[in-house]
């Protein structure tokens, strides 16, 4: 299994409810196929520096999980397919972004 990062926004026109919905999905396709979370963030609306789909805001998510690259595929194809995501990014990590993702994981909780 392979560690991946994966940022994607969601469109602003959507209720709190629609976007827990829209992220429970794609966490539920992740751990339906094998796949392991290592961390969740929220980020919430954010404004974007330029119109994307005639917005200019949306909601930003954050996986960070380890799953075979199937999934990976699988889960790209469902962001295509669903017209509340506007853009996605998925990154595959290597050991030094790891490490920089547990550091980053730290700070976060420690702030909490």
């Amino acid at each position: 299994m392979n560690h991946y990062e994966t940022v994607f926004i969601l469109n602003p026109v959507l209720s709190v409810d629609q976007v827990k919905e829209a992220v429970q999905k794609y966490a539920d396709l992740i751990t339906t196929n094998g796949g392991d979370f290592v961390n969740k963030e929220d980020w919430g609306l954010k404004k974007f520096a330029y119109p994307i789909q005639n917005k200019k805001s949306g909601f930003y998510h954050l996986f960070d999980f380890k799953v075979n690259a199937e999934v990976v595929h699988a889960l790209e194809l469902e962001f295509r397919r669903d017209e509340r995501v506007m853009r996605y990014l998925t990154v595959k990590l290597d050991k030094h972004a790891e490490l920089w993702a547990e550091k980053r994981i730290e700070r976060l909780t420690a702030k909490s």
